[in-house]
């Protein structure tokens, strides 16, 4: 049993959904790739007097008290956050700092891990199983979406992100993505999506997407993300004030990336985060120097990032180990 333990998890991209028009039974599905960062990580001791500090420690401390009382368990417990991914910029950062707390819990307490029960118990992917997925796997993911029965989408797909490619993250942090009640009514009231388009959707995964990542082949891979997130913008544009990018900032940047030729530009999930890939690091950093200048005047950051092919870490130290 373990006095301590710290639990590092991934930030993820949400590249898009595969069918929203849900005529053959199953709605949803998502695609995804975990990033090195930002990350979440934090440590769970226990403790005589309660404690909770940090990044998010709202947050996280309310994941914390609904798990201890659904465990039934009564010890006290000191929990810090080290890092946290940024709330509402569509990073994943909800469903990772959950399945965190509830990870390093479980640790603890020798109980055995249960990502799936956790995420239903936090509600945590109500739409998307790639946060889960990414957790348990890392890499790059697609799940099958909801069907009548699903409790959590399936992973029907998961790919190693090559290690030389790069992704470009564009963050804003003045602006949150849509979330919340505000997402579910910006669900309702979207328009009925098009079969057509959720069928050239699949077949951009399928036949374009997953191969190109199986031959390393960049260019095709990023075309098949790009053409999805254009035909993403325009259906989510009408519940980000008419535009394909929650931030104004971004998308200007985002335009310059492309002119510059960046591969597979796009906005994660609600954004404001937009991303882009590069075929390595010497590109990747081509790319951030042309576009600086621009990002700096609107107050935003540039992240150079790689892919993260593993799940979860987790680090325990018994008492023995460390006195």
């Amino acid at each position: 049993m373990f006095d301590s333990v710290m639990v590092t998890a991934a930030a993820r991209l949400h590249l898009g959904f595969l069918d929203m028009n849900g005529g053959l039974g199953r709605r949803f599905g998502s695609l995804g790739l975990a990033i090195d960062r930002p990350s979440t990580r934090l440590t769970l001791r226990r403790a005589s007097v309660p404690s909770a500090e940090g990044m998010e420690v709202e947050r996280a401390g309310e994941y914390l008290a609904l798990l201890t009382r659904a465990f039934n368990l009564s010890p006290a417990y000191s929990l810090t956050v080290h890092e946290a991914i940024p709330a509402h910029a569509g990073l994943g950062s909800g469903t990772q700092l959950a399945l965190a707390v509830a990870t390093a819990l479980r640790r603890l307490e020798g109980l055995p891990p249960d990502h799936a029960s956790d995420a239903l118990l936090l509600r945590r992917g109500a739409r998307s199983g790639i946060g889960l997925g990414l957790f348990e796997q890392g890499g790059f993911i697609v799940d099958g979406g909801h069907g009548a029965r699903t409790a959590t989408p399936p992973v029907i797909a998961r790919m190693d992100f090559p290690p030389q490619w790069r992704v470009i993250i564009v963050l804003d942090p003045c602006t949150e993505g849509v979330h919340g009640g505000e997402e579910q009514a910006a669900f309702a009231r979207l328009a009925d999506f098009e079969a057509g388009l959720a069928g050239e959707i699949c077949r951009l995964v399928l036949i374009k997407a997953l191969p190109a990542l199986a031959e390393q082949d960049i260019g095709a891979f990023g075309d098949a993300i790009a053409r999805l997130q254009e035909i993403a913008g325009d259906y989510f544009a009408p519940a980000q004030g008419g535009a394909p990018y929650a931030s104004a900032a971004v998308a200007r940047v985002m335009g310059e990336l492309r002119k510059h030729g960046a591969r597979g530009i796009g906005q994660s999930s609600w954004g404001p985060t937009g991303f882009a890939f590069a075929a390595d690091a010497k590109e990747a950093q081509r790319l951030c120097d042309l576009v600086a200048a621009t990002a700096a005047a609107a107050g935003l950051d540039l992240a150079i990032c790689k892919g993260v092919n593993h799940g979860v870490l987790v680090e325990g130290e018994s008492f023995a180990a460390i006195k």
